[in-house]
């Protein structure tokens, strides 16, 4: 028997996909902040509880763990790192404070950028006491301009630890093309605090980190890794640790926000932030591919957060371009999955200043104490205490039959902070709740698409998380998408979908090369330099690779650029049909191709090659192939059991007039081929499907469910 683990580490629950030879089975444990590797090992033995396996012998015949987790972020957001010191060049020591000058803008919410009073910039990571110049400089060409002045640097490294650096952030101007004086300071360092000290602290180089141009955002993703660095390592050496223990002789690999996946002590902090929803999304491209799906839409609908994401032409390559990590801009290469605070957690009230608007999220009631009806403290109505009463919820068999639902407190919640202020019933205060709730994901997911040039008929809606199922039909009212395809293991599903990744290593260097001279119409010709910079990244990945203990031989390579056209601010990755450059027709078929990528992304009137165009900088994409599990196809039997009907319930409908007696399904007992006719409820284990009259409900030969208009 082999086996292989997948695991989602949240900040409520962590989930757990489990593969034992020809068994799987899905579990859902609260995490445990205060040590990760319990609810880890509990996630995995309640897994293997369900296919019947001791959790030793699960551990002793797997051969792969995969797992994202959120540690790295929420220390961000807690402020837990270490005190750094941090050395640039002289003369750029206030490049982190200011900010490219809007720093109280980015990753402010929506008042505070509305309103001025609220604006403020964040507290910087490493104070303006703790930033030191060195006298040097290296031009743009990677000359050097004004060698390091030893003796000055040494006098301001005594003054970093004589007020308590604990590590070191090197960030000097144009080390990407020369990282000689990067490289130099920190072997002063070494020589200064050898490993063999207790007085020996970690130096983190942006060289190293990101080799790319602009200062403020390759010298925050620098300070971000040294920031997370040991606080993540210590969390996730305790997981290591307990696996061991159990016989656990493999790699464990992290899922990175850059849609690959790495050896845990080959990624990078910065990398681990968002893993959950970009899984999801390369999980999602897999599953569209099965069905022949050209452009999907992904929703993930979770107790706080409700995360989309895109799959276009069966493509996952959409980037944010300087993402925000907290308050921080950084200069990374992150697929892009966007989230909003709607979630089953997300609190409801009646705003008075705006005609008692009902407002939902983005606050949440969190995991403690939550939801009201979870009876653990909570005094405020919810998205899932509106569920409740609406009797969508099983209050006795809540998730699973693990948990109940107190429905006379969500019912007191509901009606003390909705219905009493606006002067209606409880049921129909309510309903209001989802509506909202509903209308700003729907909203959010027409914007994504339609903002962008797309037309929502053109996608199909996929649909998880645990509060996806019940919610879908009401999202998706105004996402305006034909179809809608839910999961068996939908309350897990982002930790499913790392079963279906590859190792994937991205390596990034910035280097400017004038593919198309403007007017002139003359193409490049430098090919030997272009080919000598994929080398060069090339043999960091085989490097990498055997570190992993890897074949290099297996790698598969790919490139994309950085481009823009001479005249404009607009810089689009794209995809670059060769790897090396041999001769023009190589030119012109890259320009082509950043041609038409530009078009699609900012519409065919910004095309402008008269204007030139130049690379900026390259990222190339190493990949090793894993094996994938396989979607087993099942024989559609049409005929609906009778038995399959375990109850009935009253559930709010308001086309049908409030609440009605109504039919609950058990999702374990339809088979492939069944059809469910709404009004009507099916139950499963982590999450409920809410089928409204407007709606049929249908199995899949892959046992998926997929919602339609009737």
């Amino acid at each position: 028997m082999k086996a292989s683990i997948d695991l989602d580490i949240g900040g409520t629950f962590t989930d757990c996909y489990l593969r034992a030879g020809d068994k799987f089975s899905y579990s859902k444990s609260p995490t445990t902040g205060y040590d990760l590797s319990v609810g880890f090992m509990n996630v995995i033995k309640s897994a293997a509880q369900e296919i019947d396996l001791p959790l030793r012998e699960v551990i002793e015949h797997t051969d792969i763990i995969r797992y994202s987790t959120t540690v790295a972020m929420n220390n961000l957001i807690e402020r837990k790192g270490p005190k750094l010191g941090f050395i640039t060049t002289e003369g750029f020591e206030d490049i982190t404070l200011i900010g490219k000058g809007a720093q109280w803008d980015d990753g402010a919410s929506v008042l505070e950028r509305l309103d001025m009073s609220l604006s403020v910039k964040p507290e910087p990571i490493i104070p303006r006491e703790m930033i030191v110049g060195v006298k040097e400089r290296v031009d743009y060409s990677g000359k050097i301009l004004r060698p390091l002045d030893e003796d000055d640097f040494r006098d301001k490294l005594q003054y970093l630890v004589d007020n308590g650096a604990r590590g070191f952030v090197v960030c000097l101007l144009w080390c990407f093309k020369n990282p000689e004086h990067e490289l130099r300071i920190k072997s002063i360092i070494e020589e200064e605090y050898p490993d063999i000290y207790l007085g020996s602290m970690p130096v983190i180089l942006s060289s190293e980190v990101n080799p790319k141009r602009f200062e403020y955002p390759r010298a925050m993703t620098t300070i971000l890794n040294a920031y997370l660095h040991q606080s993540m390592a210590e969390s996730l050496n305790g997981i290591g640790d307990e696996l061991r223990d159990l016989g656990y002789e493999q790699s464990m690999l992290m899922v990175h926000n850059t849609g690959g996946m790495a050896e845990v002590f080959k990624t990078a902090a910065i990398n681990t932030y968002n893993g959950g929803p970009v899984a999801g999304i390369i999980g999602s491209a897999h599953i569209a591919k099965l069905y022949g799906i050209k452009n999907a839409f992904t929703s993930d609908m979770g107790g706080t957060s409700f995360d989309i994401g895109m799959v276009i032409e069966g493509s996952t390559r959409f980037y944010q371009f300087k993402p925000i990590l907290d308050r921080w801009m950084v200069n990374a290469t992150m697929l892009e999955s966007k989230s909003i605070g709607a979630g089953g957690g997300s609190l409801a009230r009646v705003n008075p200043l705006f005609a008692n608007r009902i407002e939902v999220g983005p606050q949440s009631a969190g995991s403690m104490p939550g939801p009201a009806c979870y009876d653990r403290g909570g005094e405020l109505p919810t998205v899932t205490d509106a569920d409740v009463v609406l009797g969508y919820l099983n209050t006795e068999n809540f998730h699973g039959g693990k948990m109940s639902l107190n429905k006379e407190k969500a019912r007191e919640v509901i009606e003390t902070h909705i219905a009493k202020p606006l002067g209606i019933d409880v049921e129909e205060a309510a309903y209001a709740v989802k509506k909202v709730v509903d209308g700003n994901m729907g909203n959010t997911i027409f914007k994504e698409t339609a903002l962008r040039g797309y037309d929502p008929k053109d996608f199909v809606l996929f649909s998880f998380g645990g509060g996806g199922a019940a919610h879908c039909c009401g999202y998706n009212l105004l996402a305006g998408m034909p179809k809608i395809i839910t999961f068996p293991y939908s309350g897990v599903f982002c930790a499913f979908a790392s079963s279906l990744m590859d190792i994937t290593h991205f390596y990034e260097q910035s280097n400017h090369f004038q593919l198309l001279t403007p007017g002139e119409g003359k193409y490049f010709e430098g090919y030997d330099e272009f080919n000598q910079t994929v080398q060069n990244l090339q043999k960091r990945a085989i490097r990498d690779a055997r570190g992993e203990g890897f074949n290099p031989d297996d790698l598969i390579f790919s490139l994309e650029l950085e481009m823009k056209y001479g005249g404009q601010l607009n810089v689009k990755r794209t995809a670059s049909p060769r790897i090396f450059l041999e001769n023009e027709d190589d030119v012109r078929n890259l320009i082509e191709a950043f041609n038409k990528e530009y078009s699609e992304a900012y519409s065919p009137i910004g095309v402008y090659p008269e204007g030139g165009v130049t690379i900026e900088s390259f990222m190339l994409r190493a990949t090793l192939p894993l094996k994938k599990p396989q979607f087993e196809k099942y024989p559609l039997k049409g005929e609906l059991s009778k038995a399959a009907i375990f109850g009935k319930r009253p559930a709010y409908w308001p086309e049908l007039g409030g609440m009605k007696e109504t039919n609950i399904y058990d999702l374990g007992l339809l088979e492939c081929g069944n059809i469910v006719e709404g009004p009507a409820i099916i139950e499963a284990p982590d999450t409920t499907y809410v089928i409204p009259e407007t709606h049929k409900f249908s199995i899949d030969e892959y046992r998926n469910g997929i919602f339609e208009k009737i």
